[in-house]
């Protein structure tokens, strides 16, 4: 426990000056580091042909970010077709066949990262590094963007300097990755080589068996893994290098690199809290955003400890009594595998050092219900812009609970904005119940480990996993098929661009309405009732969309061995 409260500690000790940096790295207003980084973004603008202080309209900024993901998404599914004729192959592996290829060009373009292979036996180093590390940098880089995009459009105070439209996305994009991303990423990086994450471009070391009674050879497989788990941890990424993640002593090798990885996985989205309110100067409201998040994070962490401090009811004649380490590094024990498995679920990180399907019940269903909520502190930008969907849901329930025109910062909230709102918050239970719905329907297409109500568990999970950008999973679930593959990349593309970009529309809607002076009848936003309105609004919207499927799942599991 006291390890868990240190961690919360150094993340909230960290968060503070870096989200402060990051406001002044990020906002519109010049500062000094402009000039310091221009030797490095300058000839980045030149050369692609951009004038990166022309400000978008909000439409050609969305357009700007599907044309560039649609490009990524392309490349990359290239490259992992064609990776056994490209160098940097030293093992010598084949291509990927093409629907497991498009859905991993498309789950890391989405900053999801959801594997349907395993990364240290199916991707060469080229692989790796030019398309899946180069996504890592990119898509977390997009969602700041955007976020900023909307902070500078519809919370930036009357009398401060505003933009005429949304901003310039490139510029935008390169100041996320140049300023914050890569600086970071060094930093964690050398800190988990020096922990003995390996780091070479050398062909996988062949090593004699310790047993003089077996021959047999073994091929340990390395690479440049400590960059790439450095941007996985930071950029909300998830996927690791190895198919187990974090849980291989390889990429995970000491109790000081599962602090730093664990810290990194909810770093960025805190450090956002302050970034937003220097840049907005709305402190009391972002502070108001960071409470509700908080308490979200601490109530899920403590189900989910106190769930794996239980016994495996599955074990429960076949081992010791105690807690439950199915599935568990036992160099990490319950709580600190508890504790990742819920951060990484708050932040739609994905990254594991404990396999999710082992958790108990109780422990499962609140990994499944962070992913539901998805704005405890979200992904790097998506988070804030999630709970700013349903900050604009509570407003319109709000206004109307006060006899109010539904308004927000004094602008009216009408049919086209909540039409909008209410389609990116209704997405996510049409897709993820839909499919999941039609997947058990269809005769052979769950090849699963487990059946009854663990094993709707599971294919309920793999969607909520792709639609909430997460991409960790009940393992034991058989994916790597056309039709998961196919039917996860829908649900990974409307599950990236509808919540991001339809709250960018409606800030630049907002923004060129004339704003309504404030009255008796006028919601605070910044108050503690209304962020306690928004709190119940995200639970409860939530709870009517997904309890019926987690009766039927974790719930009835958990009734059956009896909790």
């Amino acid at each position: 426990m006291n390890d868990m409260i240190a961690i919360y500690a150094l993340v909230a000790l960290l968060g503070v000056p870096l989200g402060l940096y990051m406001g002044r790295a990020l906002g519109s207003r010049r500062t000094r580091m402009d000039a310091l980084f221009a030797v490095i973004e300058t000839p980045i603008y030149r050369l692609a042909g951009i004038d990166s202080h022309q400000s978008m309209t909000w439409q050609a900024y969305a357009l700007a970010v599907l044309k560039l993901h649609a490009g990524l998404i392309l490349l990359a599914w290239l490259v992992f077709m064609f990776q056994g004729m490209l160098p940097l192959n030293p093992d010598g592996i084949a291509g990927m066949p093409w629907d497991t290829a498009l859905h991993t060009a498309v789950s890391f373009a989405t900053n999801t990262n959801q594997q349907h292979y395993s990364g240290q036996a199916q991707l060469s180093h080229l692989s790796q590094t030019l398309a899946i590390v180069t996504l890592q940098f990119l898509t977390p880089a997009t969602g700041l963007a955007v976020l900023v995009a909307i902070a500078r459009t519809l919370l930036i105070k009357r009398g401060a300097s505003v933009l005429k439209g949304v901003g310039n996305y490139y510029q935008d994009l390169t100041r996320g990755v140049v300023r914050v991303l890569l600086p970071l990423a060094v930093v964690v990086a050398l800190l988990l080589t020096w922990q003995g994450v390996p780091a070479s471009y050398q062909a996988a070391p062949q090593v004699e068996m310790l047993d003089p009674q077996v021959e047999e050879i073994q091929s340990i497989p390395l690479g440049p893994v400590a960059s790439m788990v450095a941007i996985k941890q930071l950029g909300t990424n998830g996927g690791g290098w190895y198919g187990p993640n974090s849980s291989v002593p390889l990429e995970n090798p000491t109790p000081l690199a599962n602090v730093i990885e664990t810290a990194s996985l909810t770093l960025i989205p805190v450090a956002l809290l302050f970034a937003i309110a220097l840049i907005s100067g709305r402190r009391r409201l972002m502070l108001g955003v960071g409470a509700v998040m908080l308490v979200f994070s601490l109530v899920s962490t403590s189900v989910v400890v106190y769930s794996e401090r239980m016994p495996n009811v599955a074990l429960a004649e076949l081992s010791q009594p105690g807690a439950n380490l199915e599935g568990k590094e036992l160099r990490f024990g319950t709580d600190l595998s508890a504790l990742w498995g819920s951060w990484t679920t708050q932040t739609s990180n994905g990254s594991v050092n404990a396999m999710h399907d082992s958790f108990n019940p109780m422990g499962g269903m609140m990994l499944l219900m962070d992913m539901f909520v998805n704005v405890t502190f979200g992904g790097i930008g998506v988070g804030l812009i999630g709970f700013f969907l349903y900050l604009m849901l509570a407003a319109f329930v709000g206004s109307l609970m006060v006899g109010r025109a539904p308004e927000l910062f004094g602008k009216p909230l009408e049919t086209r904005e909540m039409r909008w709102i209410s389609l990116a918050i209704l997405a996510q239970p049409l897709v993820i119940l839909g499919l999941s719905a039609l997947t058990v329907a269809m005769p052979g297409a769950v090849q699963n480990s487990n059946p009854g109500f663990h094993g709707l568990s599971q294919v309920l999970y793999e969607f909520t996993s792709a639609f909430a950008n997460n991409g960790s999973g009940f393992e034991g679930l058989g994916d790597a098929t056309p039709w998961w593959n196919l039917a996860c990349v829908v649900a990974l593309l409307v599950g990236r661009f509808l919540p991001m970009l339809v709250p960018l529309a409606v800030a630049a809607w907002l923004a060129g309405k004339r704003a309504a002076p404030a009255g008796r009848g006028t919601l605070p936003m910044d108050s503690l009732a209304f962020m306690g309105l928004t709190a119940g609004v995200i639970v409860i919207v939530n709870l009517l969309g997904f309890l019926p499927a987690l009766v039927l799942g974790p719930i009835a599991e958990a009734v059956v061995q009896g909790f």
